[in-house]
């Protein structure tokens, strides 16, 4: 029989004993892979009749059930059914072989049946080549010059097949039970483009700094800042497919860029769970090009939305000023660096003066200035 076609189940022996609910089904897509299973000889007819008694409902098409025990989704990810969805990881990679193993591991050793793992070196010249060696027979790699993580991680998706996909940094790492949490939450919505979760930042030998704190999907909120941690999110491979790919002009902000584009067309979902962990240290792109990444940063939002708002300008003017990190080093809001912020951000939005002299302008009351420095002082070390 031929996985996912409609199954009569009388005809296989496993009607005796079943709701008439299950019986009355059209497709019993996940009944059919379980069929096929025990014909095998992996599981007994009465354990497959025992475990249908179960549930409420198959959900067409997404291997989804709820069962009455725990009324939380059971994805068809059970062991001996090998249907569950392949997910594609690509991780883009060059000299950080001190942390690439560690990030292979997470990966790895994840509790899901059905990874592809795919990592792209551009040509790194120290340990990593023989980290990739030591684990050849469980990943793909390519180590050749490419044209930066963006790129890379096209390439990667190219030789993926996958229907889900997510790129990891060579940096950084998943939580335990990531994977199972993303697919489960993907396939309980055809709708969703990309679910996302909470990740944590961890420093250069992994000690835990705070949470990265990501928040509820909001489009609107989504113009003013990038409150979606890369690694903690999971996405369909038409979704990453439709939206173009990654931009592989840009360097920085590729993943912004990516979910504003992708925004338009699926929805997107935070998951109530931490998947990864995000390292920062000094050789982080987001602290060691650090002006690179913000104007970067502007000049997407310019792209997409043909304004750039009062807060990106503000921390853009005030690395100008004073060159700290804003994560080790917080940032610290002045008068100076709130009125330099007026032409820079005038000439960043010279087809909207008017709009961001507005913004501008409100920011300069006195609570204004109160809220500004709570909120800056408070919340920007985190990004």
């Amino acid at each position: 029989m031929r996985p996912g076609a409609a199954l009569d189940l009388r005809e296989v022996g496993l009607a005796d004993g079943l709701p008439q609910f299950i019986l009355d089904g059209a497709d019993h897509f996940l009944l059919g892979h379980l069929a096929i299973v025990a014909a095998q000889g992996a599981l007994h007819l009465a354990e497959i009749a025992e475990f249908l008694s179960e549930l409420h409902i198959a959900i067409r098409h997404n291997y989804i059930a709820y069962c009455n025990s725990c009324q939380d989704p059971i994805s068809g990810i059970i062991e001996g059914v090998p249907e569950a969805p392949l997910v594609s990881i690509v991780t883009p990679a060059l000299n950080m072989g001190r942390f690439l193993e560690q990030t292979i591991q997470s990966v790895l050793s994840q509790d899901y049946p059905n990874i592809e793992y795919i990592v792209m070196d551009g040509g790194s010249s120290d340990e990593t080549l023989a980290i990739l060696r030591q684990y050849e027979d469980r990943l793909e790699y390519q180590s050749r010059p490419d044209a930066g993580a963006a790129d890379a991680i096209n390439q990667g998706f190219a030789r993926s097949h996958g229907e889900i996909f997510a790129y990891l940094n060579a940096d950084d790492t998943y939580r335990p039970g990531a994977l199972r949490t993303a697919v489960q939450q993907l396939l309980s919505d055809p709708g969703l483009g990309v679910v996302y979760g909470e990740a944590t930042w961890i420093g250069e030998a992994g000690e835990e700094l705070r949470p990265y704190g990501a928040k509820a999907f909001d489009s609107a909120l989504l113009r003013e800042e990038c409150f979606i941690s890369q690694p903690a999110a999971f996405m369909r491979r038409e979704a990453f497919e439709l939206a173009g790919r990654l931009d592989p002009n840009l360097h920085f902000a590729f993943d912004y860029d990516l979910w504003i584009r992708i925004a338009r067309v699926y929805k997107m979902r935070k998951i109530d769970a931490t998947l990864a962990n995000s390292r920062m240290h000094k050789q982080n792109k987001t602290i060691g090009q650090r002006k690179a990444m913000l104007r970067e940063t502007l000049q997407v939002l310019r792209r997409h939305y043909g304004y750039v708002p009062f807060r990106q300008i503000h921390t853009y003017t005030s690395y100008l000023v004073d060159g700290r990190d804003q994560f080790f080093e917080p940032l610290r809001p002045s008068l100076f660096k709130y009125v330099l912020s007026c032409p820079v951000g005038l000439l960043y939005n010279i087809r909207r003066p008017f709009r961001y002299f507005r913004e501008w302008a409100r920011v300069m009351s006195l609570a204004g200035m109160l809220r500004t420095w709570r909120r800056f002082s408070g919340k920007s070390a985190g990004r």
